[in-house]
C-alpha cells in the first residue's frame, strides 16, 4: 500500500477518505515542520500533503526521489518550487475554489470592522471608556458609494467585489486581464495599478504571490493611495512591505488598515500591534469548519486521483 505523509493534522474527512486507500501518516508535532523534518519523515512515502506553511522544493526532490505527488492544503502555491517539482516530475495540487466565499467574507469583515472602528470601540468599552453616546462618538465611515479598489480579481476577488456591491460600493479592479463579463454584471471598470491606487477607497489585495506582486504595496505605493484610504490584505503577506506599512500609516499617508496575513508570517511588525486604526487577524481567511472539510476533502481527492492512475482534479500546471 502507498505511503501518505502529512505535514500536519488537517479535518479528519479527508483523512478517513486517503485511509481507505493508502497508508496515511500524520506529524504529531503540533507545529509546521522544517524542511529537514519533513525529509526525515517521508522514507519511502510516494505522496505528501503540506500545508502553505511548508516550503517544499528541490531540497526534498532531491533526498526523496521516490516522491511523485505533493497535494497542498490550500489554493496557493507559492510555497512549492513549481520549476523543481517539474524538473523532478513531481505533480502538484492544491484545493481551489472551495474558499472563494469564506476569503471574500473574512476580507469584507476587515473593511468592516476597519470603517465602523469596531475593534477601537470594544477595547474602548473594556477598559470603561464608554460614558455614553454623544452626536460626535466614534464616528466612522459608511461604504455606500465609496470606491472599493480590487487587486487581483479572480475568484476571491470575485467575490468580495459581489458582497461590496451590495453594501453601494463601486468596484475598479486590477488584474493580469480585463474580465469583460465582470464588468458588465458589477460595472466593475479595469483600471492601471497607479489609477487603481489614487481612486480606491478601500484597497483590497486579492492576488496570489508571485515574482510580479512580492512586496508591490510599498512605501511609494502607500504614497499613492488617498490620506483617508484603508489597505486590506488576505491574500499573502509578503505582497505588501510591512514596514513600509508601518511608516505610511504612523505618517498618516493612509487612514489604517485590515490585515489577515504577515509579510514575515507568524511575525507581526511590532509598529502594527501599537495602532487603533490597524485591525490584526491571525490567518483566518478560510478559517471555518465548513470550508476546511471540503480542503481536506479536495485534497484526499487529488491523491486518490493519482493513485489510480488519473489526472488530479486540481493539478497545478
Amino acid at each position: 500500500m502507498d505511503r501518505v505523509f502529512v505535514t500536519r493534522e488537517i479535518p479528519s474527512a479527508g483523512l478517513n477518505l486517503l485511509a481507505d486507500r493508502a497508508e496515511v501518516i500524520v506529524s504529531p508535532l503540533d507545529r509546521e515542520l522544517t524542511p529537514q523534518e519533513i525529509v526525515e519523515r517521508t522514507a519511502d512515502c510516494k505522496i505528501l500533503v503540506c500545508t502553505p506553511a511548508n516550503k517544499i522544493g528541490a531540497f526534498l526532490f532531491n533526498k526523496r526521489p521516490q516522491i511523485r505527488l505533493v497535494a497542498s492544503f490550500g489554493a496557493g502555491v507559492d510555497h512549492i518550487d513549481l520549476e523543481a517539482a517539474n524538473e523532478y516530475d513531481v505533480i502538484v495540487t492544491n484545493t481551489p475554489g472551495v474558499l472563494s466565499a469564506t476569503t471574500a467574507n473574512m476580507a469584507m469583515a476587515l473593511i468592516l470592522a476597519l470603517t465602523r472602528r469596531l475593534l477601537e470601540g470594544d477595547q474602548l468599552l473594556r477598559a470603561g471608556g464608554f460614558k455614553g453616546v454623544h452626536p460626535l462618538f466614534m464616528l466612522g465611515t459608511d461604504l455606500a458609494g465609496k470606491v472599493l479598489g480590487i487587486y487581483g480579481l479572480g475568484q476571491i476577488g470575485l467575490s468580495l467585489a459581489r458582497r461590496a456591491t451590495t453594501f453601494g460600493m463601486e468596484i475598479l479592479y486590477h488584474n493580469r486581464n480585463k474580465r469583460l463579463e465582470v464588468e458588465s454584471e458589477l460595472r466593475a471598470q479595469w483600471v492601471g495599478f497607479d489609477e487603481l491606487l489614487e481612486k480606491g477607497d478601500i484597497i483590497s489585495i486579492n492576488a496570489p504571490l508571485t515574482d510580479q506582486t512580492r512586496g508591490i504595496f510599498n512605501y511609494q505605493a502607500f504614497s499613492r493611495m488617498k490620506p483617508d484610504a484603508f489597505f486590506i490584505n488576505t491574500a499573502r503577506g509578503s505582497i505588501h512591505n510591512e514596514a513600509d506599512l508601518v511608516k505610511a500609516l504612523d505618517e498618516k499617508l493612509i487612514a489604517g488598515a485590515g490585515l489577515d496575513v504577515y509579510e514575515h508570517e507568524p511575525q507581526v511588525h511590532s509598529g502594527l500591534l501599537k495602532m487603533k486604526n490597524v485591525v490584526l487577524a491571525p490567518h483566518l481567511g478560510t478559517a471555518t469548519v465548513e470550508v476546511r472539510t471540503k480542503m481536506s476533502l479536495l485534497a484526499a481527492q487529488n491523491v486518490i486521483s493519482f493513485l489510480d492512475g488519473r489526472r488530479p482534479p486540481n493539478r497545478v500546471e
